[in-house]
């Protein structure tokens, strides 16, 4: 029966991309309590993306699943404010660090001292924000920018990081799975990202605790890529 359920919520995702708890809880006409434990099996098993108090379908053919960057950035905003803070004490005067378009990485921007670092990023975003910093040297990824993400994508980033020595890289992704492999809902950011976990230095992943355990549409790389995964404190 659970098996069957499971299917049926599957393939209601799948006719419909996405649906709320209280939507399949109506349709297959059980609690939504009995939804939120399928979906979060089916979540493990990588059938499914759970977000945001809804389930969505993964579509990996298109790799373009992703919630625009002004719904990501109020979501969770107050978490991911506070996981952001705690990547502060690894930036020290001097640097060059690489910040990835999440709106995690957004508010960690908000936050960063007016020091003598060097930022590199594909973020519109971010780029507006430090433009009012004094002493932050501010270098855009450029080229054609994806609204949707507020994102450049650049064919040529691959010559451009030849001329820069990345200290430390900052992202954010969509989840880790059990395997610990990262995921990430779109090509044009996960693209950005799996080239700086080669390229920098060090890496640091900035991720709620909600993300865990959870696949999506494009591979970024691995967990043990990384030096840090800072999540929710005090949890």
């Amino acid at each position: 029966m659970k098996t069957a359920r499971h299917q049926s919520i599957v393939q209601l995702i799948r006719q419909h991309e996405t649906l709320t708890t209280e939507d399949l809880a109506a349709l297959l006409q059980v609690s939504k309590e009995t939804i939120r434990r399928d979906l979060n099996t089916l979540q493990t098993q990588g059938k499914i993306i759970r977000q945001h108090g809804r389930a969505k379908s993964i579509k990996r053919e298109t790799q373009d699943s992703g919630d625009p960057f002004n719904t990501r950035l109020k979501s969770h905003f107050t978490s991911k404010a506070d996981i952001a803070r705690q990547a502060l004490p690894w930036i020290d005067s001097g640097m060059l660090i690489a910040l990835d378009a999440s709106s995690t990485c957004w508010y960690l921007a908000k936050q960063l001292p007016d020091i003598d670092i060097t930022v590199f990023t594909n973020s519109v975003r971010i780029c507006q924000e430090l433009a009012k910093r004094q002493h932050i040297q501010l270098i855009s990824s450029g080229g054609l920018l994806q609204r949707k993400y507020a994102c450049y994508v650049n064919p040529a980033m691959l010559s451009q990081l030849k001329e820069l020595e990345i200290d430390l890289f900052i992202f954010s992704c969509e989840g880790i799975d059990q395997a610990g492999v990262l995921w990430d809902s779109n090509s044009y950011n996960a693209e950005f990202k799996s080239l700086l976990l080669k390229r920098a230095l060090q890496s640091l992943l900035l991720i709620d605790k909600s993300k865990m355990n959870r696949t999506s549409e494009v591979k970024i790389g691995r967990v043990e890529e990384v030096v840090q995964v800072i999540s929710n404190p005090h949890e």
